[in-house]
């Protein structure tokens, strides 16, 4: 896991994320890699067992923005959007080791991202925000603005 660190002065976020883009364009989050390797049945019973009791856990610990807002995740409206850690997530962010611990036992690499402004805020409550990082966001703007005057 590589740390990457964009301001240091300010109040820190943290996002988990794989430094390679999916087939969609974006970076897969801590919890979607585990998941992935779930899917694909790659877990041992063990593994399986930890992302099973913790992502219920998590479940019930925070909420899901995609609960309050169906299309916060929408590439039209919100392109990259990604959730990233508040500092006061520290009873959330206790959990993470073991998502790491099983990405590294799979050789997937994961990065720890660490910003004081990641991007256009979309969602926040009190453990997190959902940010549409700010260069894609120029480009969605450039996008509409071409499109509109056409």
């Amino acid at each position: 896991m590589e740390m990457i660190d964009s301001d240091s002065e300010a109040i820190q976020y943290l996002r988990f994320q794989s430094p390679h883009r999916n087939s969609r364009g974006h970076f897969t989050g801590v919890f979607g890699l585990v998941n992935n390797l779930a899917r694909e049945g790659r877990l041992s019973d063990e593994q399986e067992s930890f992302r099973r009791s913790n992502n219920s856990w998590y479940d019930a610990a925070y909420t899901d923005p995609s609960t309050v807002d169906p299309t916060i995740y929408d590439d039209e409206t919100n392109p990259g959007a990604a959730a990233w850690f508040k500092p006061s997530a520290a009873h959330l962010l206790a959990r993470v080791p073991g998502y790491l611990e099983i990405l590294a036992a799979h050789d997937i690499d994961c990065l720890v991202l660490s910003s004081a402004d990641p991007g256009r805020v979309i969602y926040e409550d009190d453990v997190q925000v959902v940010v549409v990082p700010y260069a894609l966001d120029a480009a969605a703007l450039a996008h509409q603005s071409a499109n509109t005057q056409e």
